[in-house]
């Protein structure tokens, strides 16, 4: 009894170390760079009531929903289209570079290491990298998304094939079994559930980032808002949120209810 109150005792103190250490360096970052802590909390409800009052969409402002509902299922199909491209890259590059399923370990490391530059350069970077290349156009979008969507997809695929489908390649190749008929026989219709499951959460996340690369690549839903923003249509711009806002929980909805399905 007594010892369990020592450790009881020692791992509060752990814990209130720990918080303190990290107040500490909050507050030291907080100094470094001048930043005033009330000034900011005292800002919060000011900022929400301008946004309140600014972007409240208005009578006016529904003459552009159908511009807006183009640009939108524009940035929506091409969010898809992107994640659905990655998922087939990254599932033949997964089975290369899993422990599970791949050749050797050279092949092994150098296809987590493409995974690992892929998904550590941020959106944002493949955006203005890619806009050099191919200029303002849908095409830059599609390319900046795909970039991004394989590292992550890659990463995700060979741990759920180490995770789902190491004991089933065991046993099918201790029965002699070949490469092909374990891949496409066992692995893949065995994990094929926790493919679709990632996939459906790519899209919702690449449609949301989709709008950010609109507005750098002059194209989809994020170009408008742009637009309306730069020219102080707020309502516009808010009409434009809130479009996005409901197609985003839609998407939602319906991979939760998909996943309910084949999980």
């Amino acid at each position: 009894m007594t010892g369990s109150i020592k450790y009881l005792s020692q791992k509060h103190w752990r814990q209130t170390g720990v918080i303190a250490l990290v107040g500490a360096i909050y507050l030291i970052c907080s100094w470094i760079l001048q930043y005033n802590n009330l000034a900011g909390i005292t800002a919060v409800p000011k900022a929400f009531a301008w946004l309140g009052t600014n972007f409240m969409p208005t009578a006016d402002s529904m003459s552009h929903v159908p511009q807006i509902w183009t640009k939108l299922m524009q940035t929506v199909l091409l969010a898809i289209a992107s994640t659905v491209v990655a998922a087939v890259i990254a599932i033949f590059v997964a089975l290369l570079g899993s422990k599970v399923t791949g050749f050797n370990w050279v092949v092994q490391t150098a296809t987590r290491g493409i995974a690992s530059f892929f998904r550590n350069i941020p959106l944002v970077a493949w955006a203005m990298i890619l806009l050099f290349s191919f200029k303002q156009s849908d095409f830059t979008g599609f390319l900046a998304l795909l970039l991004m969507s394989v590292g992550y997809l890659i990463r995700a695929f060979m741990e759920i094939i180490e995770d789902e489908a190491s004991e089933t390649t065991l046993a099918l190749k201790a029965t002699g079994a070949s490469y092909f008929q374990i891949i496409f026989q066992a692995v893949l219709p065995q994990i094929l559930p926790s493919l679709i499951s990632w996939v459906l959460y790519m899209i919702e996340n690449n449609v949301r980032d989709a709008t950010l690369v609109g507005i750098l690549t002059g194209t989809g839903i994020g170009f408008i808002f742009d637009l309306y923003y730069k020219s102080f249509r707020f309502d516009a711009a808010g009409m434009t949120v809130l479009a996005i806002i409901l197609v985003v929980i839609i998407l939602e909805v319906l991979s939760n209810q998909i996943r309910k399905v084949i999980l």
